[in-house]
């Protein structure tokens, strides 16, 4: 067994508890002596709670000795909880000052899931202000900064969830996404990130009504969120959109010899770098010499296009709930979060809600119909290597070149919170020349969760990036080089 407990996958783990030849109370505390390391330069905890969690780790240890009920599907995993998943009796802030001493009543349902399941939550990961940003920094909790290199973001909103698992401090975590919260952190910091068909995880409202939006796993192998996955999937009634029954991903599927899989590097017109275009073609080669059938395929969409449906839609539902709070505290929200406000308000003072799905379901029907001769359609996770750490980038940046007014335009996830019935599976597809890591999606045809998977876990075993000594974070370097 490695020495580096940190980085062993929840599936691993599992395996060795059974055996006997690891305990869960062994595994926390390598976890916890890694958080006490290196958690002061990455900022990715909100919150520790290594008491509690070693209390459900004894018990845990206790489970696999025989002792009491079989283990549960978690037993004795540390998960780290992104803060905006509510836990009855803590802090429920959002990184806001403004919502500064609320408490929660009562556990979102992934976090019930998760505890429910044996799952350990040993701490809580940082977000930008109300999720807004697509990099993570917030006026309460400071800056959260990228383990593969301390001069950038991990991306946001979970950018917390994508800092832990990339340094060890945490097992598996759970993440959201509404405009590619979950794909993008995984995208900068290797791991992999889940975007469920919406409604295959429940919500809570009344946000949950979002069909942009969808709960989800976080891991650094495709195996570890296919086992967070199966805890969270399924009906809850606090949330009446979420889907029954409830179905169970397998771990094992066949190869990718024989499957038709469309390659889109642009989605129309959103740039990408070098370094990006170069990473995405390879991983697209790896899988036509397993034995896929790969093509290049093309959008009709227009970033334009899409910003006008999505503004409407955020400044309907998210963004009208976020002006709320900045009608009445405006001045301690954080700028990126009035920025926000403000794009989302024009939006909607615009165009009408109605015109905002007919751009929206003329989307839909595009990339339905690019994709019905494929089994799936895979396409970089962002056009930008990184967001600079600290930075809220109001003015837009440079991508390939070209001017993008937003961080929304430097990504390449927003189209599919709009087709978001679609899964989308990220994985790592290597690394940019500044270290940071490059991702690609994986895009299902409508509630087409196996497939993505299916090809997830050819491509990990294809193209290894587990956590191995090859593939980790240099931690030992701790010192950004803007500080």
């Amino acid at each position: 067994m490695s020495d580096d407990l940190h980085y062993l996958s929840a599936t691993e783990a599992i395996a060795h508890f059974r055996t006997r030849e690891l305990s869960p109370v062994e595994l926390l505390q390598a976890v916890v002596d890694r958080t006490q390391k290196f958690e002061p330069h990455i900022n990715a905890f909100t919150e520790e709670m290594f008491e509690e969690a070693l209390i459900g780790a004894r018990e845990a240890e206790s489970r696999y000795l025989g002792h009491g009920p079989d283990p549960r599907p978690l037993e004795g995993i540390p998960v780290a909880a992104k803060e905006k998943h509510a836990i009855a009796g803590k802090s429920l802030t959002e990184g806001s000052l403004a919502a500064r001493g609320n408490i929660a009543r009562e556990n979102a349902p992934v976090i019930d899931r998760v505890l429910a399941a044996g799952g350990l939550i040993h701490a809580r990961t940082t977000t930008p202000e109300f999720c807004v940003a697509a990099f993570t920094h917030s006026p309460l909790w400071g800056v959260t900064r990228n383990p593969w290199n301390l001069d950038y973001s991990p991306g946001g909103s979970s950018g917390g969830a994508g800092a832990a698992l990339a340094a060890g401090t945490t097992t598996l975590a759970t993440a959201s996404d509404i405009g590619g919260s979950t794909r993008g952190p995984a995208g900068f910091t290797g791991t992999v990130g889940l975007k469920a068909s919406y409604g295959r995880i429940p919500g809570v409202a009344p946000l949950s009504m979002d069909s942009y939006r969808g709960d989800g796993p976080m891991a650094r192998t495709v195996d570890d969120a296919i086992l967070l996955a199966n805890v969270l999937i399924g009906p809850d009634p606090r949330d009446h959109s979420s889907l029954r029954p409830a179905i169970t991903l397998p771990h094992e599927y066949p190869t990718v010899e024989g499957m038709r899989i469309a390659l889109c590097l642009r989605l129309g017109d959103f740039p990408i770098e070098p370094d990006i275009e170069a990473n995405t073609r390879a991983l697209a080669q790896s899988l036509v010499d397993a034995g896929a059938i790969v093509e290049e395929i093309e959008l009709p969409w227009t970033r334009d296009s899409m910003a006008a449906a999505v503004k409407v839609h955020f400044g309907t539902i998210m963004g009208a709930s976020v002006a709320e709070v900045a009608r009445v505290h405006g001045d301690l929200l954080a700028d990126y979060t009035l920025d926000n406000v403000a794009i989302t308000s024009k939006g909607a003072a615009e165009m009408s809600f109605l015109d905002g799905l007919r751009k929206e379901t003329q989307m839909q029907r595009e990339l339905a119909e690019a994709m019905a001769p494929f089994d799936a359609l895979i396409c970089p996770t962002s056009g930008t290597i990184a967001f600079p750490a600290g930075e809220s980038l109001l003015d837009g940046l440079t991508v390939a070149g070209q001017h993008v007014n937003t961080t929304a335009e430097a990504l390449l996830t927003l189209p599919f919170n709009v087709a978001n019935r679609c899964p989308v599976l990220a994985v790592p597809s290597g690394h940019a020349h500044n270290g940071v890591p490059t991702g690609v999606q994986i895009v299902g045809h409508t509630y087409d969760e196996p497939t993505v998977f299916r090809i997830g876990k050819a491509l990990e075993k294809i193209r290894p990036w587990a956590y191995t000594d090859q593939h980790q974070p240099r931690l030992d370097v701790v010192a950004p080089a803007s500080s």
